[in-house]
Order: C-alpha cells, then sequence, then structure tokens
C-alpha cells in the first residue's frame, strides 16, 4: 500500500497525466463528432441524389468500432505514451534510484504503476466509449445511428472491450518503457509498431497473409471487431488471449532486466 500511494502521489502530481487525459478526452469526443457528421453527410446527399433519380452513392452508417475510433485508436495510444513516460522519465532525471533504494522490490514498483495507470486507463476508456457513442449518435441523427444499438453480445464487447484493451496496452507500455529507458525510443516502437511495422506485413503477399493473423495489435483489433479481412485461426477471445499472453511476455521481461540491470 506504500508504494501504490507513492506511485498515486507521482501520477497525480506530474502535469504529463494531466495534459495526456486531457488529449485523450479532446480525441475521443472530437473523432466521435467527426464521424456522426460524416454519417450525416452522407446520409443528405444519398437523399438529395435518389430525389433527382440517381444512386451513384452509399451511406456512411457508422458501427461501434468507428464510432469509439477516437477512444480505441488514437485515445490509447496517447495512453500508452502517458504510461510509458511513467517509467523512462524517471529514469531520466534519477528519480527511479530513489525510488529502488526505498523500495528494494523493484518489481513492486511496477506493478504499482500498472494497477494504477492500468486501472485509470481502463475507467477513462470505458466512460468515453459511452460519451463517444452518445455523441456520434446525436451528431449522425437517428437514421445515422441504427448500427449503434446496444442490441447483441458483439455490440457490448466493442465497448467493454476497449477498456480491456487499454489495461493491457499500458502493461506493454511499461514493459517497453522499462526495457528501453529512453522516452523517444519507447514512444517510437509503440506508435509504430501497431500503425506501421504491422501493416508493412500486408506487403508480403501470401507470407504477409500467413503472419498477419499472429501479430499481437492484429490480434487486439481482432477482439475489438477489426478484422479487415484476415483469416485467423481462433475466435475474439482467443486472439485476446493471445495479445495478453504477448503483453505478459513483455512485462515480465521488464521485469526481469528492471531486477537485474544497474538503476
Amino acid at each position: 500500500m506504500a508504494v501504490l500511494s507513492a506511485e498515486r502521489i507521482k501520477i497525480t502530481t506530474t502535469k504529463s497525466p494531466l495534459w495526456c487525459t486531457v488529449i485523450i478526452i479532446a480525441l475521443a469526443l472530437g473523432v466521435a463528432w467527426m464521424i456522426g457528421r460524416s454519417s450525416s453527410s452522407s446520409i443528405s446527399s444519398y437523399n438529395d441524389h435518389a430525389a433527382e433519380g440517381t444512386s451513384d452513392l452509399e451511406k456512411f452508417l457508422p458501427t461501434f468500432a468507428e464510432a469509439g475510433l477516437g477512444v480505441s485508436g488514437f485515445g490509447i495510444m496517447v495512453l500508452m505514451i502517458m504510461a510509458a513516460l511513467a517509467v523512462t522519465s524517471e529514469y531520466r532525471f534519477g528519480v527511479i534510484r530513489t525510488t529502488f533504494q526505498a523500495v528494494p522490490d523493484r518489481r513492486s514498483v511496477l506493478i504499482a504503476k500498472v494497477a494504477l495507470l492500468g486501472s485509470f486507463g481502463a475507467l477513462l476508456t470505458f466512460v468515453l466509449m459511452f460519451g463517444a457513442l452518445a455523441v456520434t449518435r446525436w451528431s449522425a441523427g437517428t437514421e445515422g445511428s441504427v448500427n449503434l444499438a446496444l442490441d447483441s453480445a458483439d455490440a457490448w464487447r466493442a465497448v467493454y472491450g476497449v477498456p480491456i484493451f487499454a489495461f493491457l496496452c499500458v502493461i506493454l507500455a511499461i514493459g517497453v518503457g522499462t526495457l528501453l529507458r529512453q522516452s523517444a525510443g519507447a514512444i517510437a516502437l509503440l506508435l509504430l509498431w501497431p500503425l506501421l511495422i504491422e501493416s508493412l506485413f500486408g506487403m508480403f503477399g501470401s507470407f504477409g497473409r500467413a503472419v498477419t493473423p499472429f501479430l499481437p495489435f492484429a490480434n487486439a483489433d481482432h477482439f475489438l471487431g477489426n478484422t479487415s479481412g484476415t483469416n485467423f485461426h481462433w475466435g475474439p477471445w482467443g486472439s485476446l488471449i493471445y495479445f495478453a499472453a504477448f503483453v505478459l511476455v513483455v512485462f515480465g521481461a521488464g521485469l526481469v532486466v528492471a531486477d537485474r540491470r544497474d538503476a
């Protein structure tokens, strides 16, 4: 409890977590509003063309995954940056040495960071998913919200799956930050891996198609309902287990390195 209290003080008395939280909220609600407005505009254009006797346009009716893109995509990336900085900043300014002197069990320090930041990230994204859905429904109108009813198991999984994904991403970010100890390197890896590196496998033909079902963030997207045409060897919950196993391996490596390497 003393370690948790110390980590709580660190997190709540620095500015980066506050600014990151503000950015996450702005991205979640802002992207939801833009998606809703895009749906409303597409419906208006479709109706105008239909009135003129042409039907070359299609209505854009957003799904849960699209409505929550600001949370599950951009928001969680900022959350990973915040989690990585919680470790790398301490290494940069030498605060981690004092922490490890006060708490000889270094693993408990990292686990406390995961508990606090992971719980905060999961709670924040859970609330923002409902906020994003409300904003999308409001900006899209009644006709544009036909796919946004919470009336199926898949629909609910798109809502509660994001907090689970957020919690695992916090664990991953803290593990990567502990392994690299450099803010720039950790942030670059955490952002480039899901945005660029995994997408590059699609350029390698049959080899890329064979490898893609085993990529960690591709499995996370599968769990959240974004399959992108990939043929996975297991269902959504199997993808969650696969991603969780990958995250725990990285975090476990971080625990081992933190315990053995000089601070």
